[in-house]
């Protein structure tokens, strides 16, 4: 019989459900390290909220440990890659407490507009200051959304039934789903001038820490107030100190901070400033919710292998699994390249199997390809939600198989058409089965990718590679490998180059600021599968 501990406070339905599905567990909330490293070793499943570290030095001590459930949606509090090297699943369960945050959100935006806990301290305090406490209406008020997803489109539902107005900026927000929700799709910088409150509904990626920071504040009206109940480090506190003390911003609601448990905070005590204790999914509902569905999908992954929801291991039977796992890191690294490089709304995906591979079963590889390619902007994607989150999304997906062979014996091409532009990216296995890219954008070239790269447009122009190399040469940066490929001779020219380390911001800006430069990323790649 499959053991399970279950190591954060958790509804007690979650030790029901486990020992009704034939599952032995044990019940011991608020271990310390020490004492969850000593007893670790003998279970095969670890269910955990928040408060629970999963670190790689608890890893090590769990040889029997097969899966990690996560009650509710993030994971920062678990080392999913050294979980994944570890050969341990690690599962959330990302729909359960979508109602609860955003309710939570729109509780703090109708709080931050009347001052309610404010208000609420004066009069516990036997003061009756009515005139201090001037509110404004929610009505008419125009809201932006910073992420429109699974609890973005909630609170805009909320919004709308509050008669205020809804304009949302999120990459991945095809129009048509915009349209559905009622909400007007724009660019950040318009969410930014137009919005009275701006409240965010993203994850904490390298692409949005800081999203709301000192440039933006300086393009946002004055008296704007900020909603922050997704992730601690979305806004910049030093940036949203400085600008509530100079009156651009009239207030401020926060659920979440850059440093938690946040005991001590330069905007603790500001008067126009609401803070809680990260309390966005905390119902009864909610917690009832992701007890039950943890709970559900550990049982039937240690029973029957069933895998719901899991964050770093593909849908596959066990028949398919050697046949396709090389194309899966294929798939993925295909998926992951195009994301990185995706900035505006998604309209049309179109996965093309070429030779060997379109032989076997391409379902699973679709799935991991729209995992990559959703991941960047959007929180808890995996293989197994991602077609959906493409659906509900109004995205179109097309598989297509070619039984032929082209330039290589098998190769997966993706394209990525946006409201403004069509990309391509193509890749194929070596004779070693190791993934490359051949082709981005209709440019051949031949990359084997890394964990840290940059992407370089360019103008295919004398002396270019020269100072590119010498710029990262003067920062101190060392190059790994150097792809490169053009169309044309003269005309547009692409460079894929591999670095030790990841680029810095300053670097990054440096390179975008060479002459010829179109573009310039910094890319990324963790090997998920």
């Amino acid at each position: 019989m499959p053991k399970v501990l279950i190591s954060d406070k958790m509804s007690p339905l979650a030790e029901k459900t486990f020992k009704d599905a034939g599952v032995e567990v044990d019940y011991k909330p608020g271990l310390d390290k020490d004492e969850l490293l000593k007893i670790i070793g003998i279970y095969d499943g670890l269910a955990v909220r928040s408060s629970t570290k999963v670190t790689p030095k608890v890893l090590a001590a769990a040889p029997n440990l097969k899966v990690i459930g996560r009650a509710g949606i993030g994971v920062d509090n678990i080392d999913v890659p050294a979980a994944t090297n570890s050969g341990v699943v690690v599962m959330n369960t990302p729909f359960g407490n979508s109602i609860t945050t955003a309710e939570h959100a729109i509780a703090m935006m109708m709080a931050l507009a009347r001052q309610i806990p404010q208000a609420n301290a004066s009069t516990h305090a036997g003061k009756w200051e009515k005139s201090k406490f001037m509110g404004v209406e929610l009505t008419g008020k125009t809201l932006g959304l910073i992420g429109c997803g699974n609890i973005g489109s909630v609170v805009a539902e909320r919004a709308l039934g509050l008669k205020m107005k809804v304009i949302a900026f999120d990459p991945f927000l095809a129009p048509e789903r915009a349209a559905d929700l009622g909400v007007t799709k724009a660019e950040l910088d318009d969410v930014f001038a137009k919005a009275d409150i701006i409240t965010l509904h993203t994850p904490l990626t390298d692409q949005t820490r800081g999203v709301v920071g000192v440039e933006a504040f300086k393009k946002m009206k004055d008296g704007v107030r900020i909603v922050n109940c997704a992730r601690g480090g979305l806004v910049d506190e030093a940036a949203l100190l400085e600008a509530l003390n100079s009156g651009k911003v009239a207030g401020a609601a926060l659920d979440v901070f850059e440093v938690e448990p946040a005991t001590e905070n330069p905007l603790f005590g500001h008067e126009n400033v609401i803070c809680t204790p990260h309390l966005g999914a905390s119902t009864t509902e909610a917690q009832v919710n992701v007890a039950l569905q943890v709970a559900e999908q550990m049982a039937d992954y240690l029973l029957t292998g069933a895998v719901t929801n899991a964050l770093n291991m593909p849908s596959v039977s066990a028949e398919d699994a050697p046949k396709l796992q090389p194309y899966m890191k294929l798939a993925e690294e295909i998926g992951g390249f195009a994301g990185q490089l995706t900035e505006h709304g998604l309209k049309r995906i179109v996965i093309e199997y070429e030779g060997h591979v379109a032989t076997l079963n391409t379902k699973p590889l679709t799935a991991v390809v729209l995992e990559g390619l959703l991941s960047p902007l959007m929180d808890s994607v995996n293989m197994v939600n991602a077609p959906v989150i493409a659906k509900d999304r109004g995205i179109q997906v097309t598989e297509v198989k070619h039984d032929r062979e082209g330039d290589y014996h098998t190769g997966i091409k993706l394209t990525v058409e946006t409201e403004k532009r069509t990309r391509t990216v193509s890749g194929t296995l070596f004779a070693d089965r190791s993934p490359r890219i051949v082709e981005v954008g209709g440019v051949r070239l031949e990359a084997e990718l890394a964990p840290n790269m940059l992407y370089v447009v360019n103008d295919d122009k004398p002396g270019f590679i020269g100072a590119l190399g010498s710029l990262l040469g003067y920062n101190g940066v060392n190059i790994a490998t150097f792809a490169l490929g053009r169309r044309i001779e003269g005309e547009e020219a692409v460079a894929l180059v591999a670095v030790d380390q990841p680029l810095k911001d300053i670097v990054l800006d440096q390179v975008a600021a060479l002459a010829h430069v179109r573009q310039a990323k910094r890319l990324s790649f963790n090997g998920r599968v």
